[in-house]
């Protein structure tokens, strides 16, 4: 088997069909918990840190190809030819990549508020926001920070945040568990021109009616290159929708893996 660079959360029933989970900029694998463990229970469940992210190697490069290669080397490792794919934000733009590279490994698509093909002058905006990352002085201060930027998502989902995704940097410190200038770059990546999968990969985006993320000539090109192999999906939600709207995502994502999205 081969190495992977990633630290890999795993949910689920590991006999059961794979489905590979990618989180967003920032972001950690185990965000994915309580989706998986409730809607994805029958399924084996990857859900990697990417790099430069959680307990992942932070080393570079922090390309979108770089995060491609390294969800492929952990497929290999873990002996999955070929999974459902689940992308939120960057890690739709990641998932979008690994399809069209590799297009066998891949049977269906699903994009949660997919960041791609970002307004550039957007995009180097909240990467100067990086530039000097937040630190805090204790736990209830860095939760009073999550809990202002998820304001509609759950206690438990911030309290999970919290008892996860902290770490104590050399100054002691708390800092959220990530590496600020892979976040940097991820938001140069994002501004990248969008490309849609493969024509022949079953798709299914969902966009986060609040956030006014996903660009409409993303949706006018995804439905030329797909076709009727693209479903469309609204939630009225932020950008976190898998956390603020917990029950609505998981059932729309269990629904369609389960049946409509039948593999091609």
């Amino acid at each position: 088997m081969a190495d992977s660079a990633l630290h890999v959360h795993r949910y689920g029933d590991p006999a059961g069909d794979p489905v590979v989970l990618l989180h967003g900029v920032t972001g950690h694998g185990a965000r994915w918990r309580r989706t998986a463990e409730r809607y994805l229970a029958d399924r084996s469940v990857l859900a990697p840190d990417l790099r430069g992210h959680g307990r992942s190697t932070h080393e570079p490069p922090w390309t979108v190809e770089r995060h491609v290669a390294d969800v492929l080397a952990l497929m290999d490792a873990e002996g999955v030819e070929r999974a459902d794919l689940v992308g939120h934000s960057y890690g739709g733009m990641i998932a979008v990549h690994l399809a069209r590279s590799a297009r066998r490994r891949v049977r269906r698509l699903v994009l949660l508020d997919p960041a791609i093909g970002l307004e550039p002058a957007k995009a180097a905006e909240e990467a100067r926001g990086y530039l000097a990352p937040v630190s805090f002085g204790d736990v209830a201060e860095a939760r009073a920070h999550r809990a202002a930027r998820w304001p509609k998502s759950p206690d438990e989902a911030v309290d999970e945040e919290v008892a996860v995704h902290l770490e104590h940097g050399a100054d002691g410190r708390l800092r959220w568990r990530f590496e600020p200038a892979a976040v940097v770059t991820a938001y140069s990546e994002m501004a990248r021109p969008h490309l849609p999968p493969p024509a022949d990969v079953p798709t299914h985006l969902v966009i986060a009616a609040e956030a006014d993320l996903v660009r409409p000539e993303f949706v006018v090109d995804l439905r030329a290159a797909l076709g009727p192999g693209l479903v469309i999906s609204e939630i009225e939600a932020g950008h976190m929708l898998y956390l603020d709207r917990f029950e609505e995502t998981g059932s729309l994502l269990s629904s369609w893996l389960d049946g409509a999205g039948a593999a091609r």
